[in-house]
């Protein structure tokens, strides 16, 4: 009987292609909610999700799967204690997007110290005279600021090393960088004119941007965020925002994805928001298709995963 693996439906070709050609029968998941999971493929041996959430009562509920595949490199979507005890294994791809999200991340930040997003809207509504009034910022001389330093931190500090601008780290455990110096997290907010975030969620690190942090940075810095929604105390950042004692955001990523549009974040004038795009080229896609693909592959033939998160019991 050929295994069926569940994927959403926007998952990029080549990774249907990958499993196709490999003899699996690729159910297409329109929503990846429990209904739609449960209602197309019980039966499944293995899943690819992209940040749809799945635990317990799911997962108890389809007695042949035998992997989740995350298509990224977060997995605080999935219950890695549920999966563990119904012998499932949960896999990233960390290898797939590193290059993308941290290309993404100096588009962001281009972006938000020239104002260009706000300027184009303003000039699409006839307002020519925008720019004149409401001006950017240099970022050669400026302090860069990246907490944790991944894979996708040492790019993001290489790719910036190019700007002229002086790079501040701060990481769990401290590193060698010929990019810049580590510090501690309290220099780091006080020092930054711009900090990125790039760290995974967990309980360590939810919330590790609060208000005590925000209140240490300087009112003109900027917080660029394309790690985890998580990572930032929501309500504290809107406050700051609101009474101007950060200079601005720019967001990708969000508690609740898509983002309520009934969210304050909204309303902000100084604060750019995108839909969770960190990723989001043709190449990364592919290659995160791909290599989420080649882990339910080896696993649902007997083999051990590469990127494992969790251990089956």
């Amino acid at each position: 009987m050929t295994d069926k693996v569940l994927v959403p439906a926007q998952l990029h070709p080549d990774g249907k292609k990958y499993l196709r050609d490999r003899g699996f029968e690729v159910v297409e998941l329109l929503r990846a909610d429990a209904e739609n999971i449960l209602k197309n493929g019980k039966d499944a041996a293995g899943m690819i999700l992209f940040v749809d959430p799945i635990g317990e009562p799911v997962i108890s509920q389809m007695p042949n799967l035998k992997i989740i595949a995350r298509h990224g490199v977060g997995y605080d979507s999935v219950d890695l204690d549920a999966s563990a005890r119904h012998g499932v294994w949960v896999t990233t791809t960390p290898n797939a997007n590193a290059v993308t999200v941290a290309e993404t991340t100096l588009a962001e930040i281009m972006d938000v110290s020239k104002k260009l997003t706000k300027d184009s809207i303003e000039m699409r509504s006839g307002n020519f005279g925008y720019s004149l009034s409401h001006l950017g910022f240099e970022l050669e001389g400026k302090t860069l600021g990246i907490l944790g330093y991944g894979r996708i931190g040492r790019l993001v500090a290489k790719k910036a090393s190019g700007l002229g601008m002086q790079i501040l780290i701060h990481n769990r455990t401290p590193k060698e960088s010929p990019y810049g110096e580590f510090v501690d997290l309290d220099t780091l907010m006080e020092k930054s004119d711009v900090l990125t975030l790039h760290l995974a969620a967990n309980s360590q690190t939810r919330h590790i941007i609060g208000r005590k942090q925000l209140s240490e940075m300087k009112r003109s810095s900027v917080l660029v965020n394309l790690g985890r929604g998580a990572l930032v105390d929501t309500d504290a950042l809107i406050d700051a925002l609101k009474s101007g004692s950060i200079g601005g955001a720019a967001l990708d990523v969000f508690d609740e994805e898509p983002l309520p549009m009934d969210s304050e974040l909204f309303k902000l004038d100084n604060v750019l928001l995108t839909p969770h795009i960190g990723s989001s080229t043709v190449e990364s896609f592919s290659r995160m298709a791909t290599d989420a693909a080649s882990e339910v592959v080896r696993v649902l033939n007997g083999e051990q995963p590469q990127w494992p998160v969790n251990q089956p019991k």
